[in-house]
């Protein structure tokens, strides 16, 4: 799989391991020591093919998507679940399967500007997506189903009004998780 965008990663074992994953070129950050002249590069790399963010899904990895987003807008993001990415303590895209990768970078989304989207409030509510004692588990499900990584109760609204998810896409995979949840009962 060659990937025309340019694939933005926190360090030096990611991109070997997204090179292991498909065939693309890769801009690392250093980590959380991200400073001008990589965000200089990053926002040339978008001008000239694009550039997808998939940093580690873990809070130095949404704080680095945070900062390239905002310095250089239209960013494709590729989101890896906590799960695919963990290895004995130690949470990052270096951990994740091959085939994990490939699934992530094939689920690739461009963020849109924030508008007001059909999906309230209530409706995240009435899902038990926020306010219950599984709305954390429902939400990380929800995450990984609609590719949009995970959030906490007061970023979910915002992500999916970023990603353009309808309600009838919401409504969709949650009856998924239902029967999930149902099937994992019995």
């Amino acid at each position: 799989m060659k990937v025309k965008e340019i694939i933005v990663v926190e360090g030096r074992d990611d991109t070997a391991k997204i090179k292991q994953a498909v065939d693309a070129d890769t801009i690392e950050t250093n980590g959380s020591a991200i400073n001008k002249a990589i965000l200089e590069q990053i926002r040339h790399a978008q001008e000239k093919r694009g550039v997808i963010i998939f940093t580690d899904p873990d809070y130095p990895g949404e704080r680095i998507r945070s900062m390239i987003d905002r310095a250089v807008p239209g960013c494709k993001h590729a989101f890896l679940s906590r799960d695919m990415a963990t290895a004995t303590n130690s949470i990052g895209i270096e951990h994740a399967p091959v085939e994990a990768i490939r699934k992530a970078l094939s689920a690739v989304y461009e963020l849109i500007e924030p508008k007001a989207s059909a999906v309230q409030k209530t409706d995240l509510i009435q899902h038990g997506l926020i306010g219950t004692p599984y709305a954390a588990q429902r939400r990380k499900r929800l995450g990984e189903l609609l590719h949009i990584g995970h959030t906490n109760g007061k970023q979910l609204l915002r992500r999916l009004a970023m990603f353009d998810i309808t309600k009838e896409q919401l409504t969709a995979a949650i009856s998924k998780i239902k029967q999930e949840e149902h099937d994992d009962f019995r």
